[in-house]
């Protein structure tokens, strides 16, 4: 009995084995390359699946969803000859699980030494300066050589980044430098910019203030002037509408002529024709009223006589 006993625990587990080979369950976003005698069959998609035990095999299990692999910097030269390290980030999804068993031996190896090689084609042509503003460029071009390689090895290149762009530390040290030497320029120069602003804007306030002042004071002595004169134009109209006599327009000019001679801007006197004669007359009447004349009428007849004989005189030719 027992043999017998042995031998069905023996196929107990055979029939237990060939159960847990035959039933495959894949994950969602998984797939597997079903091989018969070491040749491709066909490719297990999510779900349950049903193989034959002990002659189908399950090759490889692939991921389909997107992956992300960073690579370490990697050391490549520019056209000016400075090496630069250079960290990449490949976003890739494999799209056909056979092409990416059989087309290619590791198609993570694979797409590495690519990137490698396609960034030092690339920023061999760039200067430094040009690498280092150019990322946007450098991905695309590193995409578009990527994607295309790696197509017939089913796999899609979705995005390439790098990371980062690190030169040489005298590089760098230079770099620095340079931009601080610019700053400290762009300072100075807004600096001076500022100052010669306020010196014009100051001038400018100092000459519209000088050229306000100076009409200003131009209209308060024309003013000045014009009422000067208005006023005078009125005292010798009224004095003419009054039928003054020539004493008076005499007095009333002697009066108004220290107010017209004052000032450094008066230049002009008007001279009315009839000051003339009120002057001619003021004199007449002066030369009349004479106070020796009249003492020496009472007290020497002898005097008066030499005045009458005097003013009958005729005028000599």
């Amino acid at each position: 009995m027992e043999p017998i006993i042995i031998v069905l625990i023996i196929l107990v587990v055979l029939v237990f084995i060939a159960l847990i080979k035959t039933i495959q369950v894949i994950p969602q976003a998984s797939a597997a390359i079903v091989e018969r005698f070491g040749r491709y069959t066909r490719t297990l998609n999510a779900g349950l699946n049903i193989v034959v035990p002990f002659i189908d095999s399950i090759r490889n299990r692939i991921d389909l969803r997107e992956q992300v692999v960073p690579f370490p910097p990697q050391p490549v030269i520019t056209q000016d000859n400075l090496v630069v390290n250079i960290d990449t980030v490949i976003y890739y999804q494999v799209t056909d699980a056979r092409a990416a068993t059989y087309e290619v031996a590791s198609y993570i190896q694979a797409i590495e030494q690519l990137t490698v090689t396609t960034l030092r084609n690339i920023i061999g042509g760039m200067d430094l300066e040009r690498t280092l503003t150019s990322r946007e460029e450098i991905n695309a071009a590193l995409r578009g050589v990527l994607d295309e390689a790696t197509g017939k090895w089913g796999i899609r290149v979705n995005r390439v980044e790098l990371k980062a762009i690190e030169p040489p530390t005298s590089i760098q040290d230079s770099m620095e430098k340079q931009m601080r030497a610019d700053r400290d320029k762009r300072a100075a120069i807004l600096t001076a910019e500022g100052i010669r602003q306020s010196q014009i804007l100051t001038a400018e306030g100092e000459k519209q203030s000088a050229i306000l002042r100076a009409e200003g004071e131009a209209k308060a002595a024309a003013l000045k002037a014009e009422g000067e004169a208005q006023a005078i134009r009125t005292v010798f109209e009224s004095i003419h509408a009054g039928d003054a006599d020539q004493k008076l327009l005499a007095y009333q000019y002697l009066q108004m002529l220290p107010k017209i001679a004052e000032g450094d801007a008066n230049k002009l006197w008007i001279v009315p024709s009839e000051i003339g004669d009120a002057l001619k007359g003021l004199s007449g009447a002066m030369g009349t009223f004479n106070p020796m004349a009249g003492m020496g009428g009472n007290g020497n007849g002898s005097g008066g006589g030499k005045s009458a004989d005097r003013r009958e005189q005729p005028p000599i030719d």
